[in-house]
């Protein structure tokens, strides 16, 4: 008698073979992107599987620089103004012009309710048009960096989103979704043929699309496969020809076969733990009428109980950076000077503890994803063996990132593990969203523990309009200093990239773990 998990691979290959053809390119990940909304979730998955069908204005080449995209070029035409050249005879999937209402549009969207990428637009005072081709937009300070926040920024189209009831982003935190949810329409190089969530989701090319697409693949099925074993062995037996991430563990073996590969590289994300440090008792914690989080002690006891090169070896198998910094390398503000992690000591957690009140620990509940980082929940395993040591219990609640995302994201946590990369390649980016005390208009939108600093915040500005290089960074290290004085957060590792793939496909693999599907090619 078959398992389920047999009986669940045999449908995958059977689905897989019905809907191959001719360049069709069939990608397999560890988790879905939760909706076809590029305004619902600020998550690399997600922005990287929409952007294929939605554009920004500035986008990236291949090697990471910005390029012109749904604009032709932009400049600063005052300190706080820039000046957006649009790009002319561009056509939305369903035909209709692209124009400077759809951009004036689009930008009030994601500065709106249920927006996942406030932090992307809340410096922005005003935007407007100019003329059909032309968009001005200023900001509340100078913000030289503006282009690359806008990198992530989709465009959709006014006239659909009004048709289809679809003038808001759908709320992930509300469990709220409309049309864009299942149906998209973007300028991107490839439509949006078919939309099963959790299943399969299929991308046909853009014959109408603007720009050039360097690869052949004419159709491209993304099916989500969240058991590490079945998502390599459809690799393996050539019913995916690319999947990720491949496991550290299985990394050699899929090197090791004759007809597949493994595209492997530094990722610029850092995988960090988060503390509710907001809220007088915490949601899920035997200490009731006050917060252990509140007492740095007690964030550094924590802090010193994780090893972290114990993590690096037995769970990462070496495929791993240990951190202090909430960015990494390639981000513009990384320092190595400052990226020494506090010593890993058991004995002097404990001692923490034991000064903050807490000499036998206490319980707390840990929120971590199963299908969204690299070995994600063994991490938090291990984190929370390693809290066991000094006497703290952690109730590990490890969950798909489909529940596990609306829930953090609404700050329903005590103590939570996140990852980030700055999708501006800049510090300030990190800076803005994760670390500055929340607001209501986006900055610290990924802040979910609350962790606030004033003198933090207004480093974070003063980052944001400085244009001298020199002094920019001098700002940067004093705000990443003040962060690791305060604990305001644990920062683990940057996690290395791994793409198990066929030997007939060509890919680009970039640092951010985007896959724009322009720049696959498979031989037949």
């Amino acid at each position: 008698m078959k398992t389920k998990s047999q009986l669940l691979y045999a449908a995958i290959l059977c689905a897989f073979a019905m809907t191959a053809g001719a360049q069709t390119v069939r990608v397999a990940n560890q988790g879905d992107a939760l909706s076809m909304d590029p305004h619902s979730l600020n998550e690399t998955l997600q922005l990287s599987v929409t952007s294929n069908v939605y554009e920004p204005l500035v986008g990236r080449d291949k090697n990471l620089n910005l390029a012109p995209a749904l604009a032709t070029s932009w400049k600063q035409i005052s300190p706080t103004v820039w000046r957006f050249e649009l790009r002319k005879g561009v056509q939305f999937h369903d035909g209709k012009p692209f124009t400077a209402d759809d951009v004036v549009f689009s930008l009030a969207r994601v500065a709106g309710e249920g927006s996942d990428l406030k932090s992307n637009v809340n410096d922005i005072k005003e935007v407007r048009k100019v003329s059909d081709y032309v968009v001005d937009i200023e900001t509340k300070a100078p913000f030289p960096i503006l282009p690359d926040q806008l990198s992530t920024t989709f465009i959709l189209s006014k006239k659909w989103c009004e048709e289809n009831q679809a003038t808001r982003p759908v709320d992930r935190r509300k469990g709220i979704e409309n049309a864009a949810s299942f149906r998209a329409n973007g300028t991107g190089p490839y439509r949006l043929r078919e939309r099963q969530p959790n299943v399969r989701t299929t991308f046909v090319r853009n014959g109408n699309y603007w720009g050039k697409i360097d690869g052949n693949a004419q159709e491209v099925i993304f099916t989500p496969i969240g058991n590490d074993a079945t998502r390599v062995a459809a690799l393996l037996s050539g019913e995916v020809d690319v999947m990720e991430p491949v496991p550290v563990q299985d990394i050699e073996r899929v090197k090791a076969s004759p007809n597949t590969k493994v595209m492997t590289g530094p990722e610029l994300r850092t995988i960090f733990l988060g503390m509710d440090q907001k809220r007088d008792e915490l949601l899920y914690s035997n200490v009731k009428g006050k917060n252990p989080f509140k007492d740095k002690r007690v964030r550094q006891a924590f802090y010193q109980a994780i090893d972290i090169d114990g993590i690096q070896k037995t769970v990462m198998r070496g495929a791993s950076k240990p951190t202090a910094e909430m960015w990494g390398p390639g981000v513009n503000g990384f320092m190595p000077e400052l990226n020494k992690r506090l010593p890993y000591d058991p004995e002097a957690a404990k001692k923490l503890l034991a000064e903050a009140g807490y000499p036998n620990g206490f319980e707390v509940t840990m929120n971590c994803p199963n299908d969204r980082y690299v070995n994600d929940a063994r991490i938090c395993q291990t984190v929370a063996q390693n809290l066991a040591r000094i006497g703290v219990k952690i109730n590990l609640a490890a969950e798909t990132k489909g529940t596990y995302f609306p829930k953090v994201l609404r700050r329903d946590t005590s103590f939570y593990m996140l990852g980030w990369s700055p999708t501006t390649y800049d510090a300030h980016n990190a800076m803005n969203a994760l670390m500055s005390c929340p607001d209501d208009k986006g900055v610290g939108q990924f802040n979910l523990g609350s962790y606030c600093n004033p003198k933090f915040d207004q480093l974070t500005r003063a980052v944001q309009s400085e244009t001298d290089k020199t002094k920019r960074m001098a700002l940067i290290k004093e705000a990443a200093e003040i962060h690791a004085a305060d604990i305001g957060h644990i920062p683990l590792h940057q996690q290395a990239l791994a793409w198990g793939m066929s030997k007939k496909v060509d890919m680009v693999q970039l640092a951010d773990n985007f896959m724009p599907f322009k720049w696959i090619s498979i031989k037949k």
